[in-house]
């Protein structure tokens, strides 16, 4: 359990009536690595008025026009105000209100701030949610979002041009020049993380429906996840093995690997669903199951499996670590 870097918990704003401390979950990955979709999966499965998020983006130094003077990516923490991202975790940790910066990504603008108070559980996605200790110290729940290159590319590109009003070679030679800092910012995150999650599309063939995507989850054992092999014990036939779980190194470290395939039958994703839920501690407040899995592709609300199961994973800490917080 994590706790705020001035070591206190259950605290709250000045004349606070909060009984405790927010929970933070924080989503690092890549631009169009698919954190969105993630955590709005996860704002719904809690209800507006329990959660709320806020973008690290928002923290960015230069517009987009002044970006280009200064020969600088969002990548790059020298483009970003890390110092008061840093100072406003924390306070948020502690429940406390900010005056938070806003970043307009339609018109690649900076936007006068807002007052943003924490709900009872907050979400923090971005591109270096996990660059300093202290930011890191913030968090209950870390992830972080490593889909396949060419799988993420073709989100930018799809999401910049239908979005943000690029053109389709504008994105290509913008992600170009963003490679470097990738590698050298966004990257290392991923050690940080306690759950990373890759989407994978099967065959690698980006055409293919991204209600069937398989993903590979790394879990990291600063956090327990109790439930992993009764899951694939009890999903698992003589000819078909849906969910699969398997200890692991990654990066030489030992880990916990689960692997959804995204062809898992509905019934099969519903019994491991079940097992998860009956081995969370009692929430706080009803929670919806109809949202889990559900996202939107082209204007049509649709249902992954392997996202449903990747996102009450996730819950399941997060849950877990609100259930810690009140004793």
């Amino acid at each position: 359990m994590a706790m705020s870097p001035l070591g206190l918990r259950n605290k709250g704003g000045i004349g606070s009536t909060r009984a405790r401390r927010p929970i933070m979950l924080g989503v690092v990955g890549d631009s169009a690595a698919g954190k969105t979709t993630l955590t709005r999966g996860i704002e719904n499965i809690f209800g507006q008025d329990r959660v709320n998020s806020i973008c690290t983006d928002d923290y960015h130094r230069y517009d987009r026009e002044a970006r280009k003077k200064v020969q600088l990516t969002p990548l790059n923490p020298e483009c970003n105000y890390m110092d008061i991202m840093e100072q406003h975790l924390a306070l948020m940790a502690m429940g406390e209100p900010i005056l938070k910066p806003v970043y307009n990504h339609n018109h690649g603008t900076l936007d006068a701030p807002e007052v943003f108070e924490p709900a009872d559980y907050v979400v923090i996605e971005g591109l270096l949610g996990f660059w300093t200790k202290g930011m890191r110290d913030c968090f209950d729940v870390k992830v972080f979002l490593d889909p396949p290159e060419d799988l993420r590319r073709a989100w930018k590109i799809k999401r910049d041009c239908t979005k943000r009003n690029y053109t389709p070679d504008e994105v290509i030679a913008d992600m170009q020049k963003r490679e470097p800092d990738s590698k050298e910012f966004i990257e290392p995150q991923r050690e940080y993380a306690d759950i990373v999650v890759r989407f994978i599309p099967p065959g690698g063939n980006l055409d293919s429906d991204p209600t069937k995507y398989n993903v590979r989850l790394v879990l990291r054992p600063t956090l327990p996840h109790p439930y992993l092999a009764e899951i694939a014990a009890e999903t698992r036939t003589p000819r078909y093995e849906p969910i699969r779980f398997h200890l692991a190194r990654d990066r030489g470290k030992p880990v916990d690997v689960l692997e959804i395939d995204g062809q898992v039958p509905p019934e099969v994703s519903a019994a491991a669903e079940e097992i998860i839920w009956d081995k969370m501690a009692h929430p706080d407040g009803e929670l919806n199951r109809e949202a889990i899995g559900v996202f939107v592709d082209a204007n049509q609300e649709r249902r992954s499996e392997s996202l449903a199961l990747t996102q009450l994973l996730i819950v399941f800490q997060l849950v877990g670590a609100a259930s810690a917080a009140a004793r």
